[in-house]
């Protein structure tokens, strides 16, 4: 068997194992590239590393530290309590509410989960005294934190946007962004209507302020902002404008922002660093370290010459989208399907005639993210979490699973419009 038909057997049995063991894919990816590189491919273990991302690295961990002092300092739930109470109990906005204020979280930094972890059980919360059908509030709730996800601030559009970028598509950070946005926002609303949203029209507001007060604050603590929580505000702020306007570095800005925060005794250092979200880094860092040694062996070759082979310049968009959508829904869309999918791009467009590789990349991130609501993942996971005492679990979950995966399908037909016809049509 040559090298490449291992090094593709290697990334296989990673995502197998990610699957259906709780091992952490970026240990056994870092594992299986070193075998694979030092016992069959000649290396030396430094060559295997040399692709570490060190950079990508750098900004995870700077911009994840930021976003666990605003949350552990209490930062975050302060701003968000403020959101919801301007709903006033009204039935009807309240999940437009959460979706809004989930979406500024996600953007502004914290990603989807760490956004669904602070939004989960006050919007499940307030749905219950507000009478909302709790799957109106979990997809439309859910797709809120997840149309931010793709952010440059975000996690995982820091991934995405890192690998784009060593692919020769840098410079479309925004533009991948909206896209993901645009998805979420119209999958959200069909939701809100398919699900019972549409008989909350018209209906009067419940008890404000025992809704106010639930989303608020669900564990009872006092929600006044105090110095520590507005310079944090501020920090993050500072972040975003020195992104934006400045077009500084993300990860330097952040951890600038972050040692400043820290130095100003705005957080317990030690728990800020503890709540950071280590696994998924190891994850996100181990499989591109596997990753890149597809590329060095010509792994990768093989596997975009089979999707190649089944694909038209025509029909490209769709049949990735759909490929990176349903190996989401059962692994992980940072850590997994866009490091192992994006590297693909160029290839896939040069042996189909050359054709403008930034649809196909942009038909895998969207199509990924879609399916993160699943009740296998993270994000779905957290928001049947929150679920009030005396819901159908069972129903929420299946329903939920089916979601999942029909956005698989809804992000082929997306993709397949959007940069197959209306923009490159």
């Amino acid at each position: 068997m040559s090298l490449a038909w291992i090094s593709v057997a290697a990334l296989l049995l990673a995502v197998v194992l990610s699957c259906t063991t709780t091992v952490n894919i970026g240990v056994l990816a870092l594992a299986l590239a070193l075998i694979v590189g030092v016992f069959f491919g000649d290396m030396s273990a430094d060559d295997v590393l040399a692709g570490f991302p060190t950079e990508l690295l750098f900004t995870l961990v700077s911009v994840t530290l930021l976003f666990s002092i605003a949350n552990c300092n209490g930062t975050l739930s302060r701003l968000t309590g403020y959101a919801v109470r301007l709903c006033k109990g009204n039935a009807v906005v309240l999940p437009a509410m959460f979706f809004l204020v989930g979406f500024v979280v996600a953007t502004i930094g914290a990603g989807a989960t760490p956004a669904a972890a602070l939004l989960a059980l006050p919007a499940m919360a307030a749905a219950a005294r507000a009478g909302i059908p709790p799957l109106v509030m979990v997809v439309v709730a859910g797709n809120g934190v997840l149309a931010g996800t793709m952010s440059p601030f975000a996690p995982t559009g820091i991934v995405a946007h890192d690998i784009m970028a060593r692919i020769g598509l840098d410079g479309y950070q925004w533009y991948t962004f909206g896209f993901n946005a645009l998805a979420h926002t119209l999958v959200a609303i069909a939701g809100f209507a398919l699900f019972g949203g549409l008989r909350l029209i018209g209906a009067g507001p419940s008890s404000a302020a025992a809704v106010a007060s639930i989303a608020a604050d669900p564990g009872g603590d006092d929600e006044t902002m105090q110095i520590q929580h507005w310079l944090t505000a501020g920090g993050i702020g500072a972040l975003i404008l020195a992104v934006v306007a400045l077009s500084l570095d993300v990860g330097m800005a952040a951890i600038i922002v972050a040692a400043a925060l820290i130095l100003l005794r705005t957080v317990d250092e030690e728990l800020a660093i503890k709540r950071m979200p280590w696994g998924v880094i190891l994850m996100v860092t181990g499989v591109t370290v596997l990753v890149e040694m597809l590329q060095e062996t010509r792994g990768l070759e093989l596997i975009t010459a089979g999707i190649a082979a089944i694909s038209t310049p025509a029909t490209i968009e769709p049949i990735v989208a759909f490929g990176a959508g349903f190996t989401s829904v059962y692994s992980s869309t940072s850590g997994v399907v866009l490091p192992a999918f994006l590297p693909m791009v160029p290839s896939l467009a040069q042996q189909l005639g050359g054709i403008e590789p930034l649809p196909i990349a942009w038909a895998m991130a969207v199509s990924a993210s879609l399916v993160d609501l699943s009740s296998l993942s993270t994000v779905g996971a957290l928001y049947m979490a929150g679920a009030a005492e005396g819901t159908d679990m069972r129903k929420l979950f299946n329903t939920l699973l089916i979601w999942g995966l029909s956005m698989s399908v809804v992000g082929a037909l997306f993709s397949w419009l959007m940069f197959g016809w209306i923009l490159f049509g």
